[in-house]
């Protein structure tokens, strides 16, 4: 009971302290700090130029800062317009908005830029929201569901993706990072159990059939990632030398992960069950009862991942709509064919990932192997 308590407290001063230095790293204000918090207090438009809802030109506008060194400054933001729907926002009074400042020799403002509408005040409160909720309904199980998910973002940002940028082998890179995020995931929810190792051997058999379907019907669809968000930006900075056609394997991959990884849990966790309410079932009476549930979740998880995807695209399907695109032409698009191999494989691996564990959870649990006397043993020889 006291090591479950020690266990507790230890990924609660984690999470804390995880929580505390994102918190403290986008609201504190240092001498360094150059983008700051502004309220919008008048709007020249007089150099704005543009038809419909596009505009280029300069939107200015006059705010004050409302925080940092300069906090009760009023000044002049330019806010530059390109044209560009998905970056541009023209400002309205009354808004907050973040600028970037410049400042003289002397330490005065030289000149401010008008970056975007202030955000991560809202953002900090649904996280809180999801924490909140997540902590109330799973408890214990919520606080180490916290921990990974904390994890997971800091392999992420802070391995994966500058390894990539690096020009790692995307994917034998990703399988790594991502056979590393399930071990976290995975054993810190179930424990170094049989139930643990069970979804750790389906998630990791999923994700190198994934890896091999993507592989081969990528090359085969002539897919090269050209059509991923962002990917001209990304070579037009500097990183020519990237192989955007790995980078996009790899994103089908991690994409298709997180599903296989939730049903792997799932199947594993119903083999424990039915083993619990009948020790006297044998492999292939659990097999077979796996079976039958897994039929189950896959039927809905398929459609999950259809949703998902299409979700992410849903203006672009409204624009071929409201165009006389052929099927023929939009089922050849690159970028069409693009999410529907996501879709696919993603499904493939869900389809696959099922039978797996359960079979491999079936088996497991019909053998006798003390996995708290493997612990033991372990920690013993580190030890000595």
């Amino acid at each position: 009971m006291q090591k479950k308590t020690i266990k507790r407290l230890v990924l609660a001063i984690l999470i804390i302290t995880f929580l505390f230095l994102l918190i403290n790293n986008l609201s504190v204000i240092d001498e360094d700090s150059r983008e700051f918090r502004a309220h919008v207090l008048e709007v020249d438009e007089r150099d704005v130029r543009g038809v419909g809802i596009s505009r280029t030109g300069v939107q200015r506008v006059r705010v004050e800062i409302k925080e940092g060194k300069f906090s009760g400054e009023k000044v002049n933001a330019a806010n530059n317009l390109s044209g560009n729907l998905g970056w541009d926002y023209r400002f309205e009074i009354g808004d907050e908005i973040l600028v970037a400042i410049s400042e003289t020799e002397d330490g005065e403002i030289a000149s401010a830029l008008a970056l975007d509408i202030y955000r991560q005040g809202w953002l900090l409160v649904l996280l809180g929201v999801f924490i909140t909720l997540l902590l109330l309904y799973a408890g214990y199980i919520g606080l180490k569901a916290l921990f990974s998910f904390i994890a997971s973002i800091i392999l992420i940002w802070q391995v994966l993706i500058p390894g990539l940028l690096n020009g790692l082998n995307p994917l034998l890179f990703t399988a790594f990072i991502l056979a590393i995020l399930s071990a976290l995931i995975l054993f810190s929810i179930a424990g170094f159990t049989k139930k643990g190792l069970s979804a750790f051997f389906g998630t990791t058999c999923s994700l190198f059939i994934t890896i091999g379907l993507t592989m081969f019907f990528g090359s085969m669809l002539a897919l090269d990632g050209m059509s991923s968000p962002y990917v001209g930006e990304l070579m037009a900075g500097g990183y020519m030398h990237l192989n955007v056609r790995d980078i996009f394997f790899a994103a089908v991959v991690i994409g298709s992960s997180g599903a296989a990884m939730d049903i792997a849990m799932d199947m594993a966790t119903t083999i424990k069950e039915l083993k619990a309410r009948r020790p006297d079932i044998d492999m292939k009476g659990l097999t077979k009862s796996g079976f039958n549930v897994g039929s189950d979740v896959i039927g809905t998880m398929t459609t999950t991942l259809l949703l998902a995807y299409s979700g992410g695209y849903l203006t672009l399907m409204m624009a071929f709509m409201t165009r006389t695109t052929t099927y023929r032409r939009i089922f050849n698009l690159r970028i069409i064919v693009s999410e529907i191999l996501r879709i696919l494989v993603g499904s493939i691996g869900i389809v696959l990932v099922a039978p797996i564990t359960t079979i491999f959870a079936a088996w497991l649990f019909t053998v006798e192997i003390d996995f708290n006397g493997i612990k033991r043993k372990f920690f013993k020889n580190k030890n000595h």
